[in-house]
C-alpha cells in the first residue's frame, strides 16, 4: 500500500496530446493556478534527478512566475501528515496511513514553493475539492477557470479536472506539469481528460496563451 517506486520517464510532447473537445483558452482574469499535492512525500517516489521531475518542476516554476507577473491567483492542495484512520478514511484501504508526522515529508517542495500570498489549502481525498474550501475560494475571486499542475495525473489531478467540470469550472490539465506513476498512466490521464472535462495544454501553451 506504499507508494511505488517511479521509473524514470520522459513528460509527453505537444505532439504527443490527445485530440481536446473543447476549444477553451486560459483566460488571466478568469483562471487560477493550482499546484497540486507537489509534497516532499510523494516526490519522494521519483529519482529526483531523472525525469519527468526536474521538467515537472521547471515547468510549475515557470507558470507560477508567470501567474504572479499577470495577477494571477495561486492555490495550492498538500496532504497533513499523521492523519488517523478517521480523517484517512477509505484511502487507509488503498494507501495505508499516507504521510508521516514529518515536516518536511509534508512540506512543498523548494523548487515550487508558496510565495506570500498564495493559499495552501489541506487536502483529504483525491478532489482538490472535497473538504478544501476550493470551490469557495474560487467563486471569492470571480474565478471560473482551474489551471491544474502537480501530481499525481491518473489520481488527484484528474479527479480534480472531473470535479471542476461538474461544478462548471473550465479545467486545464497542464501534461508536462504533471507527473504521474508511469508514462502509461500518463497518458491515459490526458486521454480521459481531454475526451471527457478539461483542455489537456502545455506550460508553453499556457505561457504564450493559446
Amino acid at each position: 500500500m506504499a507508494l511505488p517506486a517511479i521509473t524514470p520517464y520522459p513528460l509527453p510532447t505537444a505532439a504527443e496530446l490527445p485530440a481536446n473537445r473543447v476549444d477553451w483558452r486560459v483566460d488571466p482574469a478568469r483562471a487560477v493556478l493550482l499546484v497540486h499535492d507537489l509534497q516532499n512525500y510523494f516526490l519522494s517516489a521519483y529519482d529526483a534527478g531523472a525525469a519527468p521531475v526536474p521538467g515537472l518542476l521547471a515547468n510549475v516554476r515557470a507558470l507560477k512566475e508567470r501567474a504572479a507577473a499577470l495577477g494571477v491567483p495561486v492555490l495550492y492542495t498538500a496532504q497533513p501528515g499523521g492523519q488517523t484512520p478517521e480523517e484517512r478514511g477509505l484511502q487507509q484501504d488503498f494507501w495505508g496511513s499516507g504521510l508521516p508526522d514529518d515536516p518536511h515529508a509534508a512540506a512543498i517542495a523548494d523548487a515550487v514553493a508558496p510565495a506570500p500570498g498564495d493559499q495552501v489549502l489541506t487536502k483529504w481525498k483525491y478532489s482538490g475539492f472535497v473538504r478544501t474550501g476550493l470551490a469557495d475560494h474560487l467563486r471569492e475571486l470571480g474565478r471560473d477557470q482551474l489551471v491544474i499542475t502537480g501530481i499525481y495525473a491518473h489520481i488527484g489531478v484528474l479527479m480534480t479536472a472531473c470535479d471542476a467540470w461538474m461544478r462548471d469550472i473550465q479545467a486545464f490539465v497542464v501534461a508536462d506539469a504533471v507527473a504521474d506513476f508511469s508514462a502509461d498512466d500518463h497518458a491515459m490521464a490526458l486521454r480521459w481528460a481531454a475526451g471527457r472535462c478539461a483542455v489537456v495544454t502545455t506550460t508553453d501553451s499556457v505561457l504564450e496563451g493559446n
